[in-house]
């Protein structure tokens, strides 16, 4: 029987945000307790018992530091010792200028490593309500499928009704059933990433008349019906799915996933009216998914709508199109800036439930939970990363930054809405430069991109500051 020292610090859940959080917290030389439900009790989204189980797409996004605010994000994290950029980098994929990963390699990574540290417990099971009392120092890493039991305790708790979106995941095909003498292989403007050629991507072209007639087949489709406990839940954003998007407006997916800029037809030697991407999702090449495809519609309609894509018409679907149901916390009315549950400090967020939303927002406030966890496991400080970095400005998103003036005694989260790393959640410059690095003068464009890199130098040079060791925290005479 493994024993638990006091001080142990208990995690609930083992996805990107818990692991990252177990990490952190076992690097400090604190011992660890890594609860996760999978395989004793699974969810409509996830596939394996793995930790880290990417279940929408396999990309991290751009990797670009200096004009990326997500390509920051993970430099930040690299610089602070994340384990999951380190498996996400490990076994990264072909993807133009963005960080995609093998899902299945990346997971056993993440496993593999989380096993192996002998500071950390792994208990496998469902937590039926609220953590044991006696559990003083808890993360809870549940991410956006919250089980039934906590979701309730924690509604209960906070007397806040969660707010809740919908998240949706794209089909995946198999390469051999994808026609390439219609379909090429390009990225957007010959743009090569990490691991990547300048070709990453598989395009499947349209005509206007193709496009209209898809569109058209998007509209009418037969999609599942929502249950009635979903029924008022907004979509958000950044992950609609395909054919909400068309009915926002004919011309919304050739303006989105479907844009067709910097991809030239060999066959014509012209951008086409519209695309669909298709991105590498394995480390062998044999499964491509649908870049911004996740959809509601019925899986029979998805087989049938899909194959009207020029070079889709045989398409083998290794995977089809789904959506779940994503909740998560009224974080600036709820968390303080160290994450921790203002109505129950000994219980801190982390991940998606407190109101970021992609992969990598999700592992960044895992990292900062596990480390404001093992400070105070330690008794020292710890200081929130500056906001000028990407790292601060997600924090300062979720734990202030809807936070308005409702009146004189207090404050009042606002439309707080889920939201990805980008540069407007970070302070502005000083002043914005007119010159670039070789002193030559910025005009138009230019000017936003500089501004862009200038932001990232400077988050990058706060960050090192803030990456030093802990100081003794103040105790009270």
């Amino acid at each position: 029987m493994h024993i638990v020292k006091s001080s142990a610090v208990h995690v609930i859940g083992a996805g990107l945000a818990g692991s990252e959080a177990a990490h952190q917290i076992a690097a400090t030389g604190t011992p660890v307790v890594l609860h996760e439900m999978r395989p004793v009790r699974s969810t409509e989204a996830h596939k394996t018992d793995g930790f880290a189980e990417l279940v929408c797409s396999n990309s991290f996004r751009s990797d670009d530091w200096e004009n990326n605010a997500v390509g920051l994000l993970h430099e930040e994290l690299r610089r602070a010792g994340s384990l999951i950029m380190a498996a996400a980098d490990e076994h990264k994929l072909p993807a133009g200028g963005a960080l995609a990963v093998d899902r299945d390699a990346f997971s056993a990574e993440v496993t593999a490593r989380i096993s192996a540290n002998p500071l950390i417990t792994i208990v496998r099971g469902e937590l039926d309500g609220l953590p044991p009392e006696d559990w003083s120092n808890v993360i809870v890493a549940t991410g956006p499928l919250t089980s039934p039991a906590l979701s309730a305790a924690l509604a209960t708790l906070t007397g806040e009704d969660s707010l809740a979106f919908f998240d949706a995941i794209a089909p995946v095909i198999h390469r051999d059933s994808i026609d390439t003498s219609i379909a090429w292989f390009q990225s957007r403007y010959d743009k090569a990433g990490p691991a990547g050629t300048g070709a990453d991507y598989l395009n499947c072209p349209m005509s206007k008349d193709e496009y209209e007639a898809f569109v058209d087949a998007l509209l009418a489709g037969e999609k599942t019906s929502f249950k009635e406990w979903e029924a008022s839940t907004p979509y958000f954003d950044g992950c609609l799915p395909v054919e909400v998007m068309a009915e926002r407006g004919r011309e919304t997916l050739r303006f989105g996933p479907m844009k067709p800029v910097g991809l030239d037809d060999p066959r014509t030697g012209r951008w086409p009216y519209a695309v669909v991407q298709l991105r590498q999702d394995n480390a062998l090449g044999t499964l491509w998914n649908m870049v911004g495809f996740q959809t509601k519609l019925k899986h029979a309609e998805q087989v049938r709508i899909f194959r009207m894509i020029p070079g889709l018409e045989n398409a083998e679907f290794a995977r089809l199109g789904g959506l779940h149901r994503n909740t998560y916390l009224n974080s600036p009315k709820l968390l303080d800036r160290s994450l921790r549950l203002r109505s129950m400090p000994r219980l801190r967020f982390a991940g998606q439930i407190t109101g970021v939303e992609g992969y990598i927002e999700s592992a960044a406030i895992g990292l900062l939970a596990g480390r404001f966890a093992a400070a105070e496991a330690m008794g020292v400080s710890s200081d929130a990363p500056p906001a000028t970095t990407a790292l601060g400005a997600l924090l300062n998103h979720i734990t202030g930054g809807h936070l308005v003036s409702d009146d004189s005694e207090r404050g009042a989260a606002r439309s707080f809405q889920p939201m990805n790393i980008n540069y407007g959640l970070l302070p502005d410059l000083d002043a914005n430069p007119t010159h670039d690095q070789n002193g030559k003068k910025l005009k138009g464009p230019e000017r936003g991109r500089e501004k862009k890199r200038a932001m990232s130098r400077r988050a990058l040079a706060d960050l090192a500051g803030w990456l030093g060791e802990p100081t003794p925290a103040k105790r009270s005479a």
